[in-house]
């Protein structure tokens, strides 16, 4: 086995380069970690709307947003995508945002599962003019973590 490590690592098979982080400036979080971090909080964002938990559900919006702040700021033009993030992401979801909102804070779930539903509409519309369409999104069915509890907590003293 040792002979077969040590053969092994004098190969002259030559290798491609491994992908390195640019030493020059700082790390820059990419565009698809971004939005598999926004799926999450789109999914946890519907479970605490779900289980009336409205704080939950403030938090889970407030990350969302930072979320497509995020993707804004630092991949305003990608790659190939038509028209700049700049201007596709606020089209797309900034109404069905205000309007999830709008619902935390008046505690409407009814509301609030219709402009879930806008928001999840567009981004599949942003996806499609991204020419991302085969990434569709939905409802989510099954909770992200099987170790957090979506219902509100109960408040001591209540």
């Amino acid at each position: 086995m040792v002979a077969s490590v040590l053969i092994g690592g004098c190969s002259n098979e030559k290798k491609p380069p491994q992908q390195q982080a640019d030493a020059s400036g700082p790390y820059v979080i990419g565009l698809g970690e971004i939005m598999g971090l926004t799926q999450m909080r789109h999914a946890k964002l519907w479970f605490a709307g779900q289980a009336n938990n409205w704080p939950l559900a403030a938090y889970e919006l407030d990350e969302l947003k930072e979320g497509f702040d995020d993707a804004v700021r630092y991949h305003p033009h990608h790659k190939s995508v038509p028209r700049p993030l700049t201007t596709m992401i606020p089209q797309f979801v900034g109404e069905p945002i205000a309007e999830i909102d709008t619902a935390i804070k008046t505690r409407d779930r009814t509301r609030f599962v219709a402009a879930f539903d806008r928001l999840t509409a567009g981004c599949n519309a942003c996806h499609e003019e991204a020419s991302f369409g085969f990434n569709v999104v939905k409802r989510p069915t099954v909770p992200p973590y099987s170790n957090q509890s979506f219902t509100p907590a109960a408040r001591s003293g209540a």
